[in-house]
């Protein structure tokens, strides 16, 4: 099987597994928001925003260091594994046992804080599973990264459902959400190799001097990606937390489509740009671009138009007042596209240092926003500092990896795809409403069309693809 089949086979069975977990996932929403209410569901984000928040904090780029490392080559994969492995183990012990404790101090209800304390366990779950998943990554076996995940989202439907129909109360809900998060990891654990505690010297020193800067831009990451969902419960009420945090859950599900796909397209760009192969890295690199592109602006298109319908179908009717939210925290979308790629690119390029003064002043910047907007104008405010961060970080860093690697991206293809977005927005709201079902259909067709139309990708495309030939292959043509 050749590099790009594997690409191609790994990315659909990825994409599949995405789809069904994405799915299942939907199902838990919408039990979990209809069973506990907008106030309830509201504490539940409170929480949740809180641990995302620490548990971003103490990322330290595991995940993408870890597929780095390998697509590098420098040590023995099993050592390394294990070295990275009992770091992430130790640290993650640390701060997420230390996350509960400091959320005693913040004036919430005692149901909110007991719900950090029994979360806490998820996310030390989730935290172990960053090295598993970059492992996973760098040896194109990512499928089983999905795999997992499904294992997760069945066991926490059917909890959820079970809690809904027993009638269950807020902490018995989280206790489901934590065992759920624990099924991912153990399902992880299962399919992949053999770990064991391991602190090699030498490995242990290049780790640091890798994962340093990778560490410092993740904290710093964590100010302006999560600091309005620490900030905002502050200032407002649970209800609109609870539509704040409902509209995250259905963009949360594009985010991690782009990171899917960079995830894959990362390790490749890697072992190109050091092995000295410019032409290959500038293919990955426009690919990567392309990929997120063709997915993640039709998804922004859809959710724009669709912000109300989608919003009282995910999470029910009470939450409906949330739609002209999600409409406009979509429009950060666009500035994820160019942060997901540009920031895989120049982790590729080992250029983390350089970005340090990018992410510091975004959260700098951010943070001020957060606590000078959120006042003002509630989730609005969150919002529009919000879509300012994203796209500051996503240029920002398109420049600086245009910089270090010569390499600019070719537009064509990008601006083709914005248009036919634009065009199937622009259908989907002008035409009468109708079934939620039907209108993304239409929407999708019409998306299809258009980009067939624009000669983005071209129907001999699919047909070598239907005949096993070749996978899709996007036109490259300069402006």
């Amino acid at each position: 099987m050749t590099q790009l089949r594997k690409i191609a086979f790994h990315t659909s069975a990825q994409i599949v597994g995405k789809i069904i977990s994405t799915a299942l996932g939907l199902v838990a929403v919408m039990i979990i928001t209809r069973s506990l209410g907008a106030e309830k569901f509201g504490w539940y984000i409170t929480a949740a925003g809180f641990l995302q928040f620490v548990a971003l904090l103490s990322d330290f780029g595991f995940n993408i260091t870890t597929a780095n490392f390998l697509a590098e080559g420098r040590f023995d994969h099993n050592k390394l594994l294990n070295t990275l492995f009992s770091w992430r183990m130790s640290s993650t012990i640390l701060i997420n046992g230390a996350a509960p404790l400091i959320f005693l101090l913040f004036p919430y209800p005692q149901a909110v804080k007991q719900a950090v304390g029994i979360m806490a366990i998820s996310f030390f779950a989730l935290s172990l599973n960053q090295v598993l998943a970059g492992h996973y990554q760098a040896t194109l076996k990512a499928a089983r990264i999905a795999l997992a995940e499904i294992v997760s989202r069945v066991i926490l439907v059917g909890g959820v459902a079970l809690a809904a129909i027993l009638h269950w109360d807020f902490l018995a809900v989280m206790i489901v959400i934590a065992v759920a998060a624990l099924g991912n990891c153990l399902a992880l654990v299962i399919f992949g190799p053999k770990l064991r505690l391991s602190f090699d010297k030498i490995i242990s020193q290049a780790i640091y001097k890798k994962i340093w800067p990778n560490a410092l831009a993740v904290m710093l990451n964590a100010f302006y990606l999560q600091g309005d969902r620490v900030i905002l419960p502050l200032f407002v009420g649970s209800v609109v937390v609870a539509q704040y945090g409902a509209s995250y859950r259905v963009l949360d599900i594009v985010i991690q489509i782009s990171a899917l796909i960079m995830g894959i397209m990362m390790p490749l760009a890697t072992s190109a740009w050091t092995s000295g192969k410019l032409e290959e890295f500038k293919n990955h690199y426009q690919l990567s671009l392309d990929l997120v592109a063709l997915t993640i602006i039709p998804l922004l298109a859809g959710i724009y138009a669709l912000a109300e319908p989608i919003l009282t179908f995910v999470a029910g009717p009470e939450f409906s007042g949330g739609g002209k939210i999600l409409r406009l925290l979509s429009v950060s979308l666009l500035g994820v596209c160019f942060g997901m790629v540009f920031g895989h690119l120049n982790l590729a390029l080992n250029r983390q240092r350089q970005a340090l003064w990018i992410f510091g002043s975004d959260a700098l910047l951010s943070i001020i926003g957060y606590f000078i907007f959120i006042p003002l104008f509630g989730a609005y405010g969150a919002a529009g500092v919000t879509i300012f961060s994203e796209f500051y970080a996503g240029i920002g860093l398109l420049i600086l990896t245009g910089r270090y690697s010569h390499v600019w991206p070719r537009l064509n293809n990008f601006l083709k795809i914005v248009g036919a977005a634009v065009l199937m927005a622009t259908i989907l709201l002008v035409f009468p409403p109708f079934n939620l079902l039907g209108q993304i259909v239409v929407g999708a067709i019409t998306y299809l069309i258009f980009i067939l139309l624009f000669k983005v990708v071209t129907a001999s495309d699919w047909q070598e693809l239907r005949g096993n030939q070749s996978v899709v292959k996007i036109r490259k043509k300069s402006v």
